[in-house]
């Protein structure tokens, strides 16, 4: 008798192997519900290599993605490994492009949408459209193909011993002329940053942080760039293990 075979959670999901713990309830659902949608691309089959991984078991977590070294293109890949526990945010609102052209005024939208678990993985696109729903909807899958997992931990002298959800180290990203940096900062500090900042920390999972800012700020499309830029910034630089083990530092979830 051959062994069941291991999906990934969101798979499980979909298919009514876990039971929804309504971690969505009380949000308002943007797009299309994500359980329709995992059923529709099991029934209809993936476009790619990973996809099929992922659909037969083979891999059934997004660190296994990542370390197999296939591009991820389809955003119910994502879904897969991170449904229902994936939360969607659009900053600020849609902006309107208006253009003169020979057949008259064209008008399209940019926005801006992040993704994230709350526990260490976060994805930020922008897209552009004629209609508002649709390109929310394409800059969420863009989003989901642009994730990354945060390395977090207890970097901040203030704290005492353990994990922590801050960043492991002073970090800074730019965007335009916009420069953001994030410092450590000790356990119920909170996120002292500027509400574009905080919302793209809040999906990584990070709880604690000081900032700085330079430039201009105000832009916030590249407040969230360069916010963003910060924690991929963490994900390159080079740390001993001795620091791994004394500022407690992980990447990806936690719980």
């Amino acid at each position: 008798m051959s062994e069941p075979i291991t999906l990934a959670p969101g798979l499980a999901w979909a298919l009514g192997q876990i039971e929804d713990d309504n971690t969505q309830g009380g949000q308002r659902r943007r797009g299309p519900d994500p359980r329709v949608t995992l059923r529709e691309w099991i029934t209809s089959g993936a476009r790619t290599r990973l996809g099929r991984m992922v659909i037969s078991g083979e891999i059934t977590s997004f660190e296994q993605a990542v370390a197999s070294r296939l591009p991820i293109r389809e955003p119910e890949i994502v879904d897969a490994f991170f449904q229902p526990n994936l939360h969607v945010e659009m900053i600020g609102r849609p902006r309107r492009i208006q253009r003169m052209t020979d057949s008259g005024q064209r008008t399209r939208f940019n926005v801006m949408v992040v993704v994230g678990n709350k526990d260490g993985v976060v994805g930020l696109a922008t897209s552009k459209g004629k209609e508002v729903a649709t390109t929310i909807q394409k800059a969420t899958n863009q989003a989901k193909l642009n994730m990354i997992s945060v390395r977090r931990g207890n970097g901040s002298w203030e704290s005492g011993g353990g994990p922590g959800r801050s960043v492991p180290m002073k970090i800074t990203g730019r965007a335009g002329s916009t420069r953001i940096t994030l410092m450590p900062a000790p356990t119920g500090k909170g996120l002292v940053i500027g509400d574009t900042g905080r919302m793209i920390l809040d999906m990584a999972g990070i709880t604690d942080v000081w900032s700085s800012s330079k430039g201009q700020t105000r832009t916030q499309y590249n407040f969230a760039r360069a916010t963003f830029n910060a924690l991929k910034q963490a994900n390159l630089a080079r740390i001993s293990r001795a620091d791994v083990e004394r500022l407690h530092i992980a990447r990806g979830g936690m719980s």
